[in-house]
């Protein structure tokens, strides 16, 4: 049984077989799936998602992308939204320097607000990072992240970067990246982090794992992530399906 910590579900790519995905996820064992709510519009139909299925739960956080139009009231309405029993961690919270969306000072600013809110409410969060490693990293160590950790989405970064991460109690989850030919990086950091620290995820319907790059990504892909991992461990599917599935579990306290 697998767990997919981080997919998009309530996303328009899937307005025309929303149903049809989900079924075909729980058809291929995945156990749970945390669905990603990251601004206004998001958030509710994330939660609403998860309200309709018992085995799929919900984050809510601000995207850096979208760091502009955060409102002291969002922030309100997402500490709210902590005491939902389907909201299991903050996020994805964070610093995309990629799409010069939200100026850098204000992506700061919200991550720095939204951590704060984790170590308040006592959950953890899930971190965006596109070409900001020494930010992102800089940025956790100095709000004492460490206190909540949680998940380093889609992990990108080197085995330096992901050294630090672990230090603060942060998860390196890997997604369809890792599965391409040519992610040498990723491959390489994969097989260093510690097995108790690993997680797996789809960021459906987005990076598509091979052999499906490049088109829609849906959950059940998941399984093939796993695979990768298994391979690059040496160890079976099923030892990967479990190990990773328990890792999950312990950070967003599934029963």
């Amino acid at each position: 049984m697998l767990i997919d910590t981080h997919a998009h579900l309530n996303a328009e790519a899937f307005d025309e077989d929303r149903q049809e995905v989900i079924e075909r996820a729980r058809a291929s064992g995945i156990r749970r799936i945390v669905n990603v709510g990251f601004n206004r519009e998001t958030i509710p139909s994330s939660i609403a998602l998860a309200e309709q299925y018992d085995w799929i739960y919900s984050t809510v956080g601000w995207h850096p992308v979208d760091a502009k139009d955060m409102t002291p009231e969002d922030l309100e309405w997402i500490e709210s939204l902590c005491s939902h029993p389907k909201v299991v961690a903050i996020g994805e919270i964070g610093l995309d320097y990629y799409w010069d969306t939200s100026p850098k000072d204000v992506q700061d600013r919200v991550f720095r607000e939204q951590i704060r809110l984790a170590r308040k409410m006592g959950m953890p969060i899930v971190i965006h990072n596109r070409d900001a490693h020494h930010d992102v990293v800089q940025t956790l160590r100095e709000e004492k992240a460490s206190e909540v950790g949680g998940i380093m989405h889609c992990f990108s970064g080197s085995w330096e970067t992901a050294k630090m991460c672990l230090d603060m109690n942060f998860y390196i989850s890997f997604g369809g990246p890792v599965t391409f030919k040519n992610a040498r990086q990723p491959k390489e950091v994969l097989e260093k982090v510690p097995l108790d620290r690993l997680l797996i995820e789809t960021d459906a319907p987005y990076l598509a794992p091979h052999p499906y790059r490049g088109k829609r990504n849906e959950s059940s892909y998941v399984r093939l992530v796993a695979e990768t991992a298994a391979e690059i461990k040496g160890l079976s599917l099923e030892e990967i399906a479990e190990i990773t599935s328990r890792n999950a579990a312990a950070l967003f306290g599934f029963k």
